[in-house]
């Protein structure tokens, strides 16, 4: 089957994208595996005809976005994100009714419409960085409280409005003060994700994005990782040398819709292709610019 999909990608001058939760033999496929900014960052490089996203809904429209003219396909089309599926445009908007004064960053787990009403994208990697490059005192920030409770932390002089106020990813909120004690008593050091609620994120020793955590990965034998377990495995073929303990139970079932099987059959039929309205992915595409112009 992997000779297939090579033979596959090769005809259909196809190139595979994969997020760090995808199962092992995805990512060991992939031409390029990341997080969230990685692989947005990677989508606007593309040169190959067709773009395959190994990931969940919000990411392949993402790389639509990014590609107007190439077709992207994403293999299961049930591949959700219940944590997108939290804000809409509407909230936005009433938000940005109460606070007019406000800028309005969305976090790229998040729909193509709301994205389209966004000044900006964020993901967990840049966040802070994206929040501090607004000329606003009030920021509108959705849909993940979490991760706008670690922005507010991080940047104490501008107020952090969160759409919606529980908004949550059910994978990082299971991790809990009693993750946090038996790692304690495992030893080594314990790096989380910042959708973990914020009582979890302050016992933790770093709190990184997925390729935050590849970066830092180094710096200690034991990590106890608190994010989708996946995550372990990533880790693991990056850094051979280390030990990287994940929670069984952290798990995204949309990311593991995608198998070898749905990838063969994704890059056989082209199917399931990402199509958007032309306003949306305008709109939605300036949004997405004005977070990679912080990273040239």
């Amino acid at each position: 089957m992997i000779d297939t999909i090579q033979e596959l990608k090769r005809k259909k001058d196809a190139v595979i994208l994969a997020h760090n939760y995808q199962l092992p033999e995805i990512q060991d496929i992939a031409d390029f595996v990341g997080d969230s900014l990685e692989l947005a960052l990677r989508a606007n490089a593309v040169t190959e005809r067709m773009i395959v996203f190994c990931g969940v809904l919000f990411m392949a429209e993402t790389a639509k976005i990014l590609n107007p003219d190439k077709k992207v396909i994403l293999p299961v089309k049930e591949a959700g994100c219940p944590l997108a599926d939290q804000l809409t445009p509407d909230m936005l908007r009433q938000a940005k009714h109460e606070h007019p004064r406000a800028g309005v960053v969305v976090y790229v787990n998040s729909t193509a419409e709301c994205k389209a009403v966004a000044d900006i994208v964020c993901t967990s990697a840049n966040a802070v960085e994206v929040v501090r490059s607004l000329d606003a005192e009030e920021v509108i920030f959705g849909p993940d409280a979490n991760l706008a409770a670690f922005v507010q932390k991080s940047v104490p002089e501008k107020t952090i409005i969160p759409v919606p106020a529980t908004g949550h990813c059910y994978v990082h909120t299971a991790f809990t003060l009693h993750d946090v004690e038996e790692a304690r008593i495992r030893g080594g050091r314990i790096i989380c994700h910042p959708e973990c609620t914020r009582e979890v994120q302050e016992h933790a020793d770093v709190i990184a994005s997925t390729g935050g955590m590849v970066r830092v990965a180094e710096e200690s034998g034991l990590w106890h990782v608190f994010t989708e377990k996946e995550m372990g495995y990533r880790l693991k073929t990056l850094h051979p040398d280390r030990t990287f303990l994940t929670k069984e139970g952290a798990i995204c079932h949309d990311m593991k819709l995608t198998t070898l099987a749905t990838l063969r059959r994704a890059l056989e039929t082209e199917e399931h292709e990402i199509t958007l309205p032309a306003h949306i992915m305008q709109e939605a595409r300036t949004a997405i610019e004005r977070m990679i112009a912080l990273h040239r």
